[in-house]
């Protein structure tokens, strides 16, 4: 399995769309992906992937019942 090649990554993220460091380092891989014009950020997430974010990020409720 091959890494990320950070240096052209970086490169094409603060050079080629002008992002400041820390925007680059708060994207997600997907998301940086999205901005270079790879894929249409359409691929559906799956129910395992769905059960895992309700679990990092359960609702809940507020005093007021919202």
């Amino acid at each position: 399995m091959a890494g990320f090649d950070w240096p052209t990554l970086m490169r094409a993220g603060m050079k080629g769309l002008g992002l400041k460091p820390w925007e680059f380092w708060a994207l997600t891989p997907a998301e940086l992906q999205l901005m270079l014009g790879e894929g249409d950020g359409t691929k559906p997430m799956g129910r395992a992937r769905l059960t895992e974010l309700m679990s990092a990020f359960p609702d809940e409720m507020r005093g007021d019942g919202t």
